[in-house]
């Protein structure tokens, strides 16, 4: 049974038809929106500073979304894919992204709508992340522009996790 726990009288929301993996935790100041999935061993910690999730955003196996005390929340968006081991910490990722696996997007950073933030990347703090291109390395550059092929994998690939979320219910 996945570890649902309130934190200083806040308690984790979320929409309707959302999936929360067995062994996921979600704990604290968390609002989530409609059709989200929350996969294995992710962490949603909520307990220092809110996290607002928007609506078909998939939180892959082994991510951690957390905040920072009295500095930054975390504010993410619709239809955004967060790959396994992603690390998403007090900062804004608008709307259609794809955190890669085992990214690392630190506190402040803005992550505009339609990026792609290649697998391994860290983008540090206070770093703006344009719309429409993919962003790679330590620390994470702007690469080069999406592909529309691209961009119809940030329109795909929300529902494919809502796919696959049904799998399980």
């Amino acid at each position: 049974m996945a570890v649902i726990l309130p934190v200083k009288d806040k308690s984790p929301k979320w929409g309707s038809d959302c999936f929360i993996a067995p062994n996921a935790t979600i704990v604290g100041d968390v609002l989530m929106g409609n059709n989200c999935s929350v996969w294995f061993n992710a962490v949603i910690r909520g307990d220092v500073n809110s996290i607002t999730i928007g609506n078909e955003t998939n939180i892959q196996d082994g991510a951690v979304i957390h905040a920072t005390y009295l500095k930054a929340s975390t504010i993410i968006g619709n239809r955004v894919s967060i790959g396994h081991n992603a690390i998403v910490h007090g900062c804004i990722l608008k709307d259609h992204i794809l955190v890669g696996m085992g990214a690392i997007i630190m506190d402040n950073a803005l992550v505009e709508e339609y990026c792609i933030i290649a697998a391994g990347s860290v983008v540090l703090e206070n770093t703006r992340c344009e719309s429409g291109y993919i962003y790679a390395g330590t620390p994470a550059k702007k690469i080069k522009p999406i592909t529309e092929e691209q961009r119809a994998l940030l329109n795909k690939l929300p529902d494919n996790y809502i796919m696959y979320a049904d799998w399980f219910r």
